[in-house]
């Protein structure tokens, strides 16, 4: 479980690049968050990972706090981030028992755990290479793999889908949902609204740092049109709340001017 409390996070000081969010994704779902590019989901996500700290507010991953305990927190999930930066210069084997030293991922079993993945994700025969020989969508496979080495109750997936080919993607939905229907947490983003609509049980919609929506698409439905696809959903969401935040702003504007006209 992931339970994020009055979170809120600014760059400058001044403007808040996400607002106040209360929210909570529960064990045993998977849950999206989707929305337009600049919306605050990598922020939100590199908070939650504790890349970024909170401005306000506090956030615990399975009862641990990102910020108060860090070390058992990130013990807790596995992240993949948007950008499949990696060690370049190790071999893929040599990556993938890296992360499990990091892990403390028993001998025993890690050999076994780094066949299997590979195996899943195609990359057996590329696990002695470079890592700088990969492309861009094998470096991803292997994040990934690296990700869930440990097997960690939470997933935390940035985009996790980019660069990965049709059989790895269908993979990865699948581990997704069996990890889910084994109790555990799965929060990913995605700008594919077709995947989202498919694979999750809950998602939110953020956009300019708010949740503008929370819940199963079933009831974003009841809103709106019960026959409107999900992307047809989302657009007419944030471009409504788009207009209501250029109203707000011109109504500031006009009854700043007229406070100015009084003082004149």
């Amino acid at each position: 479980m992931i339970q994020i409390e009055n979170v809120s996070k600014s760059y400058d000081g001044k403007t808040l690049a996400v607002k106040p969010m209360q929210l909570e994704i529960r064990s045993g779902e998977i849950f999206g968050f989707l929305g337009p590019n600049g919306a605050g989901k990598t922020t939100t996500l590199k908070m939650i990972t504790g890349i970024l700290q909170p401005d306000s507010g506090r956030i615990l991953l399975d009862g641990h706090d990102i910020v108060q305990d860090p070390l058992e927190a990130k013990r807790s999930f596995g992240f993949v981030p948007d950008d499949p930066n990696i060690f370049l210069r190790l071999k893929g084997v040599e990556y993938l028992r890296f992360i499990a030293d990091i892990y403390d991922v028993p001998a025993a079993v890690r050999e076994d755990r780094v066949t299997r993945l590979a195996d899943t994700f195609g990359l057996t025969d590329v696990l002695g290479d470079t890592l700088q020989s990969y492309s861009h969508g094998m470096r991803q496979k292997m994040i990934l793999a690296g990700a869930l080495l440990h097997e960690p109750p939470v997933w935390i997936l940035d985009e996790p889908m980019t660069g990965l080919d049709p059989k790895s993607s269908f993979e990865l939905k699948q581990m997704m949902r069996e990890h889910a229907d084994h109790g555990h947490t799965v929060l990913f983003s995605t700008h594919v609204l077709e995947v989202a609509e498919k694979v999750c049980d809950r998602v939110a919609i953020i956009d300019k740092g708010s949740i503008l929506f929370c819940g199963a698409i079933a009831e974003l439905r009841q809103h709106y049109s019960e026959n409107s696809s999900l992307e047809a959903m989302f657009l007419q969401l944030t471009e409504g709340f788009e207009q209501q935040e250029q109203q707000a702003g011109s109504q500031a504007a006009a009854e700043n001017l007229q406070e100015e006209a009084k003082h004149g």
